[in-house]
């Protein structure tokens, strides 16, 4: 069986209903850059780089899809940040864990936090604003 040589992240995709207010939360929150974006035409996209990492691309939701508009979890159709940990998320590693944790709070930002048995890895879980699952793991041992 073949596998896939120097396969590597390309991007990430979210669909919204208003790109601009997700791309704010990705710039606000993690830093990403607006990068040019292509003319599909028929729908708007919000290009955004991680600098250092991989880009993300924001495609404008088909007002006609009958699906929910953020998937909260795998477990659970609420937002209820503790049901991340099983759920569907994209994880992002900071090296000032504690200062971010306390900035999601000031932002009064939902989130469930905890720590893996051996201690070295902390974690936060939370939604971004259409439902879509975060995690944010700490680099440094605490």
């Amino acid at each position: 069986m073949a596998v896939a040589k120097s396969a590597c992240l390309n991007h990430i995709s979210r669909e919204s209903s208003d790109i601009r207010r997700l791309a704010n939360f990705y710039k606000e929150i993690f830093g990403f850059e607006e990068i040019e974006s292509p003319d599909f035409g028929e729908f708007k996209v919000i290009w955004l780089n991680l600098p250092g990492s991989f880009p993300m691309h924001l495609i404008e939701r088909n007002p006609l899809t009958k699906l929910p508009e953020g998937p909260y979890s795998s477990t659970a159709a609420v937002a209820d940040p503790s049901n991340l940990p099983r759920g569907h998320h994209i994880c992002f590693t900071v090296s000032n864990f504690d200062s971010f944790v306390q900035s999601l709070k000031d932002k009064g930002i939902q989130t469930f936090q905890r720590s893996l048995p051996n201690g070295k890895v902390r974690q936060i879980f939370f939604f971004d604003p259409d439902g879509n699952g975060l995690e944010v793991a700490s680099r440094e041992a605490p």
